[in-house]
């Protein structure tokens, strides 16, 4: 059984995302000619992302990574937040961009938002390749915004459900009995 079995629709084709992804690279790279730009990604979802993104930005960028416990093999966030691995550099005058795959209920990213401002970087956005704003629990926005996204259970391009389907090379929505076991 192949793991396109589990998809109930493709939400966001090979094709999309490449574009999606290549719009916002020339956005970012506008917007931060002359900046000092570090691009931070909080692993493993974004990795997908990130990597083509970054390939897309035509201005100098350092990146770092973090890793941060807030998701059991469940579908929702706890709101608990966990640092397993912190950035390796200060972010002091660096302008930073978070990079997420997706901004649901914000709970996370709020924290550590707030937890890399306190480390006086010049200025701070966020880039999301999906945003589920059906889903928020805290005021945050993203800077850069891939595509709004229905409140269904995406996989694909980096997104995981309980480790799997992270290398489908599109965003599909899972079948219900896959994750309601």
């Amino acid at each position: 059984m192949s793991m396109h079995d589990d998809i109930l629709k493709v939400l966001l084709t090979q094709e999309e995302l490449r574009e999606k992804v290549k719009e916002l690279g020339r956005q970012i790279t506008q917007d931060y000619q002359g900046k000092n730009l570090m691009i931070v990604t909080v692993l493993k979802g974004a990795v997908v992302f990130l990597a083509d993104l970054m390939r897309e930005i035509d201005v100098p960028a350092e990146i770092d990574f973090m890793v941060v416990s807030s998701y059991g093999a469940g579908t929702k966030s706890s709101g608990v937040v966990k640092i397993v691995k912190d950035l390796d550099v200060p972010l002091k005058d660096k302008d930073l961009l978070i990079v997420e795959d997706i901004l649901d209920s914000g709970m996370t990213l709020s924290y550590l938002k707030e937890l890399l401002e306190g480390r006086e970087p010049r200025s701070i956005r966020i880039a999301t390749l999906l945003d589920k704003p059906a889903r928020r629990k805290v005021d945050l926005k993203a800077d850069y915004i891939g595509y709004s996204v229905p409140d269904e259970f995406v996989v694909g391009y980096g997104l995981d459900y309980d480790e799997k389907y992270r290398n489908l090379p599109y965003i599909g929505i899972l079948k219900p009995e896959v994750y309601s076991v």
